[in-house]
């Protein structure tokens, strides 16, 4: 028996009260139906559209209370694992890099992201890093060549210092202290910077300036018929583990560049299959059997991180039916008061550990450690991926034939093995697929996150990136793999009913949409549709808000948050209720009729100084003109325009006030909410306001609106 546990579990002690919240709060949610049933008689017309928006409420309340009625808290102790395995005897561990444009995505932020986790704390034979270059850019490559030159010296610096801070970006940038190689180290590495950037402005690789035969060849594969979607595989091995050494004589861990084949006429299935592609080439090479899946832009904050997922995979005690390890995600470019809700804080630490108490959490696309044989095993019979055994042929050209854009066909990669395709999001759904089959996941939440990666500070970004997540969500939830059809047959109902939540989310829309203007076309024609304030329903109603509202602002709390960030998450969820989670909802349906092909858009990761700026102040962005802000703008203004026509009839006819009560708190809450909307339309002259026409347009759209119907 172990001394000492390599990790610990146990229920946290709020989920009582969680459980009897929800039971309370359910009963009032009944209550709220069987009155708007009783009101169907009298005013049928608004009624029944209250009805379906308290329906979708309650559906969706539901569905997010599944996630606080069993969390889990979980502990690692690796400084435990000697009693389990020497260093030597660790398990191999390749880590997955998916990156795609250098223009969105600038190599020196990927640079630093695969050398931050070259310096882990593991042995340097045991570990392998795939960077897989999905468009195929010689730019990439180049800026990679430049990191491997630089790792040298860098590994061991780390490693000397036992530092912390592994991504020379973060590290230099933080004031560190200086050690005697230190000044030596950072002029390196800002000539590693300099360089990368003037062959990333310049957008070529000039030859002529590269002396080595090795990278010449290496080049020569770029062609004048190499495009980014359509090339064949290039694969190159920037380190070699038995062959090259840094400074100070040691093995360096591997380090392989990848660009899968692409050919136009045959789909590639983005994110998804590349990662599949990786999963193929490093099981000829390396084979380890963990891997770790990384964002380009999530560098490692903690050097030990594989050592803590060594605490769940080599636990004697650990269910054998384990498949992945998840760390939550965290970010390091989040403003003071997390303007844009950014940081998602339930998401990422409440609801990881609620459906962990469930049978796991979701694969969140980055910080997942799985096991390799979870995902290249077929459920049905135990067979090998490849066509042919390995030992055929010679490794490299077996790698290749597994990185070719054919190797696929007629196989069930991408269906019973591998990452999953069919949506967008290929990590929520794989995920749910390996927990349909059985497999368990784990949350890692340690208290110095293990990675941190980039958001987007501009508000258009923010929706569009949601819209590409919900829409991809949809194609899920509305598919033959519902959670709530298919889901809740193979797991946890309640973990059914977690991924429901996220599968389903866009259909915030309809609530939010139908309380943005349902009670403000009412207001304008002075006609109550709720309680009066004497009302024996008005409590009621008192009652859903201010619960929802204050348990809401606890979770936060008591998960680190503040009140502003809290406040801003809220109103984020008012915003995207009219802008990107409609726009997912009809950009599924056109895609489903056939009629628009929803393409997987790189978000962009490059930084504006003015941006930024207006960023840390904690100011709205706007600045581009989009049907998402456009949609937004138009709520925005009619809300304003009906909260004055409503302070009008109250201020002419006496009586109105405790009438329209409601109407009035609705509208002058959805105000209050968008006056950063305002600001950005009226008060605001730098180049991140609103756009004019954007602003022009709304007005305009609610100057009809208002002549046609009132």
């Amino acid at each position: 028996m172990l001394k000492a546990p390599l990790h610990t579990s146990k229920p946290s002690p709020t989920r009582w009260f969680y459980r009897i919240y929800t039971l309370v709060y359910t009963i009032a949610i009944f209550a709220l139906v069987y009155h708007h049933c009783c009101n169907l008689i009298h005013s049928p017309f608004t009624t029944v559209f209250l009805l379906i928006a308290d329906l979708m409420l309650a559906f969706l309340w539901v569905t997010w209370q599944a996630f606080f009625l069993n969390p889990v808290f979980r502990q690692v102790f690796p400084e435990n694992l000697a009693q389990m395995a020497k260093e030597n005897e660790y398990p191999g561990l390749d880590l997955f890099i998916c990156t795609a444009d250098p223009f969105k995505e600038p190599p020196i932020g990927v640079v630093n992201t695969v050398l931050s986790v070259l310096a882990y704390d593991y042995p340097s034979e045991k570990l392998s890093i795939y960077l897989s270059d999905d468009g195929g850019s010689q730019l990439t490559l180049f800026a990679f060549m430049e990191a491997a030159k630089f790792a040298r010296h860098w590994l061991p610096y780390c490693k000397k210092y036992n530092l912390m801070d592994r991504s020379p970006e973060v590290y230099f940038g933080s004031n560190p202290s200086f050690f005697p190689e230190t000044s030596e180290i950072q002029e390196m590495y800002e000539i590693l910077k300099s360089t990368v950037k003037k062959v990333i402005d310049r957008g070529t690789i000039d030859l002529d300036q590269i002396n080595c035969d090795r990278t010449i060849k290496s080049f020569s594969k770029w062609t004048p018929g190499f495009t980014r979607h359509d090339h064949p595989a290039v694969i190159e091995v920037l380190l070699k583990n038995n062959i090259d050494k840094d400074v100070m004589g040691h093995y360096m861990p591997n380090l392989f560049y990848i660009s899968r084949e692409k050919n136009r006429n045959t789909p590639h299935h983005f994110k998804a299959g590349a990662l599949n592609t990786l999963i193929r080439v490093s099981g000829v090479m390396t084979n380890a059997p963990i891997f770790l899946s990384l964002d380009c832009d999530m560098y490692s904050n903690d050097p030990k991180t594989p050592l803590r997922t060594l605490c769940h995979f080599l636990d004697p005690n650990v269910d054998p039916k384990l498949a992945f390890v998840q760390f939550p995600q965290r970010f390091h470019n989040i403003n003071t008061n997390d303007t844009y809700g950014a940081e998602h804080v339930l998401e990422t630490r409440a609801c990881t550990v609620g459906m962990d108490g469930l049978g796991g959490t979701f694969f969140m696309g980055t910080g997942g450690f799985f096991r390799r044989k979870v995902l290249i095993e077929n459920p049905k019979e135990s067979q090998q991926i490849w066509n042919e055994p390995i030992q055929s042929k010679d490794v490299s050209t077996l790698a290749h034939h597994v990185a070719s854009c054919t190797y696929e066909d007629n196989t069930k990669w991408g269906h019973e093995i591998g990452f999953r395709y069919g949506s967008l999001v290929e990590d929520i759904y794989t995920s749910f697929r390996l927990q349909c089959l059985g497999w368990k996941s784990v949350t890692c939440n340690p208290s110095r996150a293990a990675f941190l990666g980039n958001m987007p500070i501009a508000l258009n970004d923010i929706l569009a990136q949601n819209n590409r997540w919900y829409m991809g969500m949809l194609q899920t939830g509305l598919s033959k793999f519902s959670p709530m059809t298919y889901g809740i047959k193979f797991m946890n109902p309640l973990q059914a009913l977690c991924y429901a939540h996220y599968h389903f989310r866009a259909f915030w829309s309809i609530p939010v949409i139908i309380y943005a203007l349902v009670p403000q076309f009412a207001l304008v024609n002075a006609s109550s549709i709720f309680p009066k304030v004497s009302d024996p329903w008005f409590p009621l109603y008192v009652f859903l808000f201010i619960g929802a509202y204050v348990k809401d602002f606890l979770d936060y709390v008591m998960n680190g948050s503040t009140f502003k960030r809290w406040w801003n998450r809220q109103r984020m969820w008012l915003i995207l209720g009219c802008s990107s989670y409609p726009f997912s909802i009809v950009d599924w349906l056109l895609t489903s009729l056939g009629m628009s092909t929803f393409e997987f858009n790189v978000t962009s990761k490059v930084s504006d100084s003015e941006i930024s700026k207006r960023y840390e102040e904690g100011v709205f962005e706007f600045g581009v003109e989009s049907p998402l802000l456009l949609s937004v703008n138009i709520v925005a203004v009619l809300n304003l325009f009906a909260l004055m026509i409503g302070i009008k009839h109250v201020l002419i006819n006496d009586g109105t006030f405790e009438e329209l009560f409601v109407q009035l708190f609705i509208t002058g809450f959805a105000v209050l909410n968008s006056w950063p909307l305002y600001e950005g339309m009226v008060l605001r002259s730098d180049k991140g306001k609103m756009p004019a026409k954007t602003t022009l347009k709304s007005v305009g759209v609610v100057l009809v609106i208002y002549l046609a119907f009132f």
